[in-house]
């Protein structure tokens, strides 16, 4: 990734989940293509299960599928889980695009919470989902006004901290994230 970054407009994708009611079965992720920092080079949308198991899946097969793929460098998912506890396999990912994926969150989480709840609500598959979670080690990155925590598969931590860095345009947030959330908020909730 050190290579993508020396470019003048590296090529990511920046992935985040939308709003759904209890009780969907399927929630929104919405993709922003862009060249970094802040031009859109496109947006698509897929939908993964609630509490499923097929993010990682649906994520490779909407990338590759997208009509963008070519000159993305990495991906940059918001957090890593998507639509409930559907956790994504950020190695797997990473190995099956054969790309660096980054997964960004503003804090660390409450990772007793979070096996907490993988206890009472997911007790046949706890293990794997609590193996994912726990997969990638998260890091601090220092970013203007705060830090970051992120977690990185295919590329090492510097890298992963340097793409972070750059794909910020102003505050402290990701902007290929930031549209990824605007746009997965504008695509009405599925059932």
């Amino acid at each position: 990734m050190g290579r993508a970054l020396a470019k003048a407009h590296p090529r990511v994708v920046g992935i985040d989940d939308g709003p759904f009611r209890r009780g969907s079965r399927r929630a929104t992720l919405a993709f922003v293509v862009c060249s970094l920092p802040d031009r859109v080079d496109g947006i698509f949308a897929t939908d993964v299960a609630v509490d499923g198991t097929d993010a990682t899946r649906r994520i490779a097969a909407a990338i590759r599928g997208s009509g963008h793929w070519d000159g993305v460098r990495a991906v940059i998912l918001d957090g890593v889980t998507v639509a409930g506890f559907n956790v994504v396999d950020l190695e797997g990912l990473a190995r099956t695009l054969r790309r660096p994926v980054v997964a960004v969150t503003r804090r660390p989480p409450d990772l007793t919470a979070v096996d907490a709840a993988l206890r009472k609500y997911f007790a046949r598959d706890r293990g794997r989902r609590s193996r994912l979670v726990h997969a990638r080690p998260l890091f601090r990155v220092s970013v203007a006004g705060g830090s970051l925590m992120v977690a990185v598969a295919g590329a090492t931590r510097a890298d992963a901290a340097a793409l972070v860095r750059r794909s910020i345009r102003e505050g402290r947030w990701p902007e290929p994230l930031r549209l990824a959330h605007l746009v997965a908020k504008a695509v009405p909730t599925n059932v």
